[in-house]
């Protein structure tokens, strides 16, 4: 397929200051992995920009929400932040919390991956443990600075899926390894969620919209990393390029 006739997914930036200066910013692994596993192409869309909103969801064919080592500003789930050094970013959380109820009425596919998960889980009114380590009997989920990437988004623990749920239809198994690279995690879950996945010590770590007719997957786990060394991971985001290219045609781009 042609660069022109692959559908189109949109990717909100995180706004962050680098020496002193705001930039608008996507991680690099996920423009890569849907580019390549989901056979789409993307734009970035600046997070600071409401005015615009409409008009580019309208000609999007996906949505992505990727992770991020900010987290949803606790005011969002009714709480204050407990730590100070908390990496917060309001402009994302403006943007994504006024974009999601459009994009979910509008049937448009939606992929959240880690931020993304949590904020589609306040979205839907759930709250966050805003540290799992301090305020949670879920130990051993974060991951440290200071190792090696590889390291890093190596295999930390195992998941499994809801029999008969999303994930089991669409790998046909019943539990996969994962990383794990979060400090937060679900403490509520979100109204009218339904959980697809839960960590090997009870964590939710996977979820969809139990009503929503588009494509929608939430997860806790980085699949953008390396997806071709697993099965899961090849299996989502084929999954969502091919909503997304559903979506294209029925309307008729």
């Amino acid at each position: 397929m042609s660069n022109t006739n692959k559908p189109l997914v949109g990717i909100v930036c995180c706004r962050k200051e680098i020496e002193r200066h705001p930039f608008h910013v996507v991680g690099e692994k996920y423009i890569k992995a849907i580019h390549k596993f989901s056979n789409v192409t993307s734009v970035l869309i600046p997070s600071d920009d409401l005015s615009s909103m409409g008009s580019i969801i309208n000609r999007l064919d996906g949505f992505l929400l990727t992770g991020s080592l900010s987290n949803v500003h606790p005011d969002r789930y009714r709480d204050t932040i407990n730590d100070s050094e908390m990496l917060i970013d309001p402009a994302r959380d403006e943007y994504v919390f006024s974009a999601v109820k459009q994009i979910i009425d509008m049937e448009l596919p939606i992929l959240a991956i880690c931020r993304g998960f949590q904020e589609m889980n306040v979205i839907f009114g759930g709250s966050l443990y805003q540290s799992l380590e301090k305020e949670s009997d879920y130990k051993g989920h974060d991951f440290d600075r200071n190792a090696a990437v590889e390291v890093q988004y190596d295999i930390s623990h195992n998941v499994s899926f809801k029999e008969g749920g999303y994930l089991h239809e669409l790998t046909g198994l019943l539990d996969a390894e994962v990383n794990s690279l979060h400090g937060q995690g679900v403490k509520e879950l979100g109204h009218g969620l339904k959980i697809e996945a839960l960590s090997h010590d009870g964590l939710v770590e996977a979820f969809t919209i139990r009503d929503a007719a588009g494509f929608n997957l939430s997860v806790q786990w980085h699949p953008e990393w390396k997806p071709e060394k697993s099965l899961v991971s090849s299996k989502i985001f084929e999954a969502f390029g091919s909503s997304c290219l559903d979506y294209s045609r029925k309307h008729g781009r």
